[in-house]
């Protein structure tokens, strides 16, 4: 076994290879950029490495650099994680002209599956059943269209060097052909440095399982099934496993497939197969198709931990040290059903748009495990993933462990940022999901529902007002009034709508509350906070800014009254940034006529690109940024005008 690992990553992985290394005896190395210098997973190596600055390309994308560091700190294996550098072959062969062990595949596993159209064309003379579809090197727009048709619509483009969901377009049909390809080649390019695409049939009410592997370099063993159809534009949310409704025959028969395509290229360490199911008619052993091979450890690898009882980062020291593989087939077994989701720092209401902001609060409930790598106090930043933790619940059968993840989603307390946990939330809850009739398209037709906003009721208005003052410690001073109680006052906001609430101190466990029309009774009983005779939810105040713990958290805003009218300006003829992010592309010009909808720029944040688009018609009267620009969250970037009449 390694005396001492380097693990070339940050956050919630970093944290999680480090817990099992150093419960092993293994000594462990951080690296991190200038913005991570404090962060949870510095904290818990047992040395840490400055190797850059904030970008990816300046720190955590530097293979040179942390090769150097392994070196200098007597690390003698490097351990990817996933991201960055996990499934780069040359950044492997360096590791290894260094005289380090990869704590992963080899260099030529990763190329093998590394570009879509030539892993699929392995997994066909290995056996392994793949979707129909377009695979060729030919790039020409009109091939690509031509083979479309003769697939059949509708189609899914993929990048052939892509991953989740980037460089990926849906297309419904020919006349919408062209201009999707752009889209998902220059999406490709930005992410991958690749702009070469494959072109798939789409499955009907396709689901998405996987299968999780880990093989020796010779020899390779399946460790059952994940079912990650829960995707929001192909970006997982909630994973379980193993599948819903999985037969025996189809657990086999994808197990066997998984074990065949590791073994095709002479596999070693963890790694899973995905594939795409036809879940139109049931699952059926002949429904599935391959679809890609991730030669690393997946984000959603704590569920299958949770139903074998395997550490699977152990499994990968083990197995990179040299020691043979833990268990054979038929040691591993599925006890109960797990689920893990995805909590991520983003603006649901907004179109899911990343969010930045100082986590001023976060607890996780007791009866969960939470993957985390930040802590109260921390702060999100725009330059990394914007994922706050995974939450992972385990049961007897499916019913009692989705009931154990809406409990712990219940319990999860996020201050300082928004965030998608009312979104979780309502998925746990959705009946579909509960039945497990689930399939990729479910969030899509159901995101009305699933994204409406919470009600704010006058006892949360009074709670948030109670913390602003300071009425809900114990022994309030109800204070002194000839012919009344003393009444107080206090401005909020929520949601866009503000409410000057007033209240009547009656004694030390008694106030009353007026919230607009309404009256709120709020009484202390037994030590406990109740508002009209409901127990009061907890609260979180930072600055001007109070979170109740309802509803997976409600934000109010204080209202000074002395910033009111400083604050009561806006322009709305302004595009501006809607995260912090950098200025990828300018399409709009000074004094060009543009439509409702047209595109003005494209911002990129947290890996993705996100389009902004003219609100309404007009003149474009000035263009404020360039190409290259790293903007702020709210930055004036284009200004219009109305058009002359």
């Amino acid at each position: 076994m390694f005396d001492r690992i380097l693990i070339a990553n940050r956050g919630e992985i970093a944290c999680r290879v480090i817990e099992t290394a150093q419960s092993m005896g293994v000594s462990c190395v951080a690296v991190h950029s200038d913005v991570d210098a404090s962060a949870k997973h510095v904290q818990m190596a047992d040395v840490a490495v400055h190797i850059g600055g904030n970008a990816p390309s300046d720190s955590y994308l530097r293979g040179d650099v942390i090769i150097q560091a392994a070196l200098d700190t007597g690390a003698q294996a490097i351990h990817p994680g996933y991201g960055f550098l996990s499934e780069n072959p040359t950044f492997v062969d360096q590791v290894e002209a260094a005289g380090l062990v990869f704590i992963g595949p080899s260099a030529d596993a990763i190329r093998a599956m590394g570009l879509k159209d030539a892993a699929k064309a392995l997994m066909i003379e290995a056996g392994v059943p793949v979707v129909p579809g377009y695979h060729g090197k030919d790039q020409d727009d009109a091939l690509l269209a031509s083979e479309a048709g003769k697939i059949g619509y509708p189609v899914l483009i993929k990048a052939v060097a892509g991953g989740g969901g980037k460089g990926m377009r849906l297309v419904e049909g020919a006349g919408g052909f062209a201009e999707a390809l752009a889209s998902a080649r220059s999406e490709a390019a930005t992410a991958f440095g690749n702009s070469d695409v494959l072109v798939e049939k789409f499955v009907n009410k396709p689901r998405h399982i996987e299968v999780q592997v880990f093989g020796d370099g010779a020899k390779a063993v399946h460790l059952f099934e994940r079912d990650c159809s829960l995707q929001r534009r192909h970006q997982k949310v909630i994973e379980e496993a193993p599948a819903p409704d999985m037969t025996l025959e189809m657990r086999a028969a994808m197990g066997q497939a998984a074990v065949l395509a590791a073994e095709a290229i002479g596999y070693k360490g963890a790694g899973t197969v995905e594939f795409i199911v036809d879940g139109s008619d049931g699952l059926k052993a002949d429904g599935f198709f391959f679809m890609e091979m991730n030669t690393r450890l997946q984000v959603e690898h704590p569920v299958t931990e949770a139903i074998t009882g395997v550490d699977l980062v152990e499994w990968q020291l083990r197995v990179a040290s040299g020691e043979a593989l833990p268990k054979s087939q038929d040691q591993l077994t599925i006890t109960g059903h797990s689920f893990e989701a995805r909590l991520y720092a983003e603006d649901v209401p907004k179109g899911f748009l990343p969010a930045t902001g100082t986590l001023t609060h976060l607890h996780f409930p007791d009866g969960a495990r939470a993957d985390s790598g930040v802590r109260s106090g921390d702060t999100i930043s725009p330059f990394y993933d914007p994922m706050i933790a995974k939450i992972i619940v385990h049961g007897p059968t499916r019913d009692v462990a989705l009931a154990k993840l809406s409990a712990a989603l219940q319990g999860t307390l996020v201050a300082g940022t928004v965030t998608n946990l009312g979104f979780l939330g309502a998925l746990a809850s959705h009946k579909g999901f509960a039945a497990g009739d689930v399939d990729t398209g479910l969030i899509a037709r159901d995101i009305d529902e699933l994204t409406a906003v919470a009600a704010v009721v006058p006892a949360h208005w009074a709670r948030a007002a109670m913390a602003v003052l300071g009425l809900d410690a114990p022994k309030v001073d109800a204070g002194f009034s000839l012919w009344a109680p003393l009444r107080q006052s206090v401005a909020l906001v929520c949601e866009g709508e503000e409410i000057t609430l007033q209240v009547e101190v009656l004694d030390a466990d008694a106030q009353r509350w007026f919230v607009g029309d309404g009256v709120v009774e709020a009484k202390r009983i037994g030590g406990r906070l109740q508002l009209d005779g409901t127990l009061a939810p907890q609260v979180a105040v930072s600055d001007s800014c109070v979170t109740v713990f309802d509803d997976y958290g409600i934000v109010f805003d204080v209202i000074d009254p002395l910033q009111r009218d400083a604050s009561a300006t806006g322009d709305g003829n302004l595009i501006v940034a809607p995260m912090p992010g950098l200025v990828k592309a300018v399409t709009a010009k000074a004094g060009e006529a543009v439509k409702a909808g047209d595109r003005l720029a494209v911002l990129e944040a947290m890996k993705m690109e996100h389009s902004l688009l003219a609100a309404r018609d007009g003149i474009i009267a000035e263009v404020l940024v360039s190409e290259g620009d790293q903007v702020e969250a709210g930055a004036a970037l284009i200004r219009l005008e109305d058009a002359e009449a």
